[in-house]
């Protein structure tokens, strides 16, 4: 299983060997250093701690200084998704290098925030009628009331925080690799604003 930490840079336009423009996502991916390898003996599950990037000392705590070595900007931990054993050992190094250009990904990261937003936002209702003595109902919730219950159903749709969530999107493909920039581009959209850190594993 591959896998990596990388921030997206920013969206592109990528023409295929066919001549097809493909939306694609720049990602900047450092190279990070094994931290740990997790076992089921001793940890109770499989796991590989991957660390990169530096961080100020004053940031950091000093068990995360006694763990890492290092003042370290960025942890993550991937289990593999199968019962394949791990091969990767502690301080070894992970690169942009181990992907290739057609592998199928799987990325992970943190959705824009937009604040609190009503439901013609958050949930795509259509409002109210502008017509037959409304008055300021365009963009109202309407009724949220059950006949008889007396109370609101769990799981309503109504406005509130909207935003801000961890978003996983499948069967992504690679489409260039540079080894030498640190640079993933991968196929259509990765959530998440510029700079936002993103999990990338290979599931084929």
């Amino acid at each position: 299983m591959k896998f990596i930490v990388g921030t997206k840079t920013g969206m592109t336009q990528v023409f295929d060997e066919s001549g097809v423009c493909r939306a694609a996502t720049v990602l900047t991916v450092l190279p990070a250093t094994v931290s740990q390898v997790k076992t089921k003996d001793k940890d109770g599950y499989v796991a590989v701690q991957l660390a990169s990037g530096a961080q100020k000392e004053q940031r950091v705590s000093k068990a995360q200084i006694g763990h890492f070595g290092s003042p370290i900007a960025v942890a993550r931990e991937f289990r593999p998704q199968s019962d394949t054993p791990v091969t990767l050992e502690k301080g070894a190094t992970v690169s942009v290098d181990a992907f290739a250009p057609g592998d199928t990904i799987t990325v992970s990261a943190i959705s824009k925030g937009k604040g609190f937003q009503g439901v013609v936002k958050r949930h795509g209702f259509g409002g109210g009628r502008r017509s037959h003595g409304q008055k300021h109902s365009e963009r109202e919730p309407g009724s949220i009331g059950a006949t008889g219950m007396n109370r609101v159903l769990k799981g309503t749709r109504m406005a509130g925080r909207m935003g801000s969530d961890t978003i996983t999107v499948k069967n992504l493909t690679v489409l260039q690799v540079n080894a030498a920039e640190n640079i993933l581009v991968v196929s259509g959209a990765v959530p998440g604003r510029k700079g936002t850190l993103v999990e990338v594993y290979a599931t084929n």
